[in-house]
């Protein structure tokens, strides 16, 4: 396939081909409809498979010197009896090595579990300048690191506008940051997953917005169950759902009052199960109790709801 490609047509030629191979949904593809672009084809019903947030640990891990290392964290997960482990760049030492890389994968996969992916903190709105080179040269090096590592995808963020710019100034500068990581990304097989989470992304119109106007088969989006603050957090997850690579939840979530109630993991199942997602549920757990003990709680109750 030609690198210059744009997802929207990559996304309308395989949903095309797979309902003509199966006489319509082709065992639960989601068909094409009238959205922002074209949903991530899926090759049949929902299937979930669950990993842990290394955010989790964080209070573990960090530290002078930390609680915990990311072989403790990984060696955790194996114990909680997940499927998957993402550790995130946060919790690696400064100076991160191509033999450090290797060292998590093995231990990773000795013990059974797969590297879900990854998470990076970046803003591309940045203006052209060395700050904006720094946060791209950033992504880009995470990208290598995650290709060594074995993460299928990374979590990246969008940014937030700057005093100085205006909303579109800030969305062009992110889409194109976006795509030039993700043309990068694609020659090192590993997928970029937006999260919605504050400035560009903190409501669902303007993650729809980003969704839309970046065009890469490499791209597409980290569902964050606790980062939506509207009248209906919900529907609106459920609108970004149709593109989700991963999807990282959260034990509470708020409305515009920002009071947190418990999450509904089984509303969230629901809509995931809708939407045909096919992939890992990833526990972010960050509330004030020890992780230790909270996380293989609530994995349970998150295997339990999404059964």
């Amino acid at each position: 396939m030609s690198k210059r490609k744009n997802r929207r047509g990559f996304l309308r030629d395989f949903t095309l081909i797979a309902a003509g191979a199966g006489g319509g949904l082709a065992g639960g593809l989601v068909p094409l409809r009238s959205t922002a672009i074209e949903p991530i084809p899926r090759g049949g019903p929902a299937k979930f498979k669950f990993s842990l947030a290394g955010y989790s640990y964080r209070g573990l891990l960090t530290g002078n010197p930390p609680e915990l290392t990311l072989d403790d964290f990984i060696t955790d997960c194996a114990r909680m009896g997940l499927e998957g482990t993402e550790p995130t760049s946060y919790y690696f030492p400064k100076e991160v090595t191509p033999e450090y890389l290797r060292h998590l994968k093995h231990l990773a996969f000795r013990l059974g579990l797969d590297v879900s992916g990854t998470a990076v903190g970046n803003d591309f709105c940045h203006p052209p300048g060395p700050q904006r080179d720094g946060q791209i040269a950033h992504v880009k090096q995470w990208i290598d690191y995650a290709e060594i590592l074995g993460a299928p995808v990374i979590r990246i963020f969008s940014g937030r506008p700057r005093s100085d710019q205006t909303p579109d100034e800030a969305h062009k500068l992110a889409v194109a940051a976006t795509e030039e990581c993700c043309d990068y990304a694609g020659k090192h097989g590993v997928f970029l997953a937006l999260e919605n989470h504050g400035g560009l992304t903190a409501t669902v119109d303007g993650m729809l917005r980003l969704i839309r106007d970046v065009k890469s088969p490499w791209f597409g989006v980290n569902l964050d169950s606790g980062n939506f603050h509207g009248e209906d957090l919900y529907g609106d997850l459920a609108k970004i759902a149709p593109y989700a690579l991963n999807c990282q939840i959260k034990v509470v979530v708020s409305g515009p009052d920002r009071k947190k109630v418990p999450a509904d993991f089984r509303r969230l199942a629901k809509i995931l199960t809708a939407a045909g997602y096919r992939g890992y549920i990833v526990l972010e757990y960050e509330e004030s109790g020890d992780p230790r003990m909270e996380c293989p709680k609530y994995i349970d109750q998150l295997r339990e709801a999404f059964a």
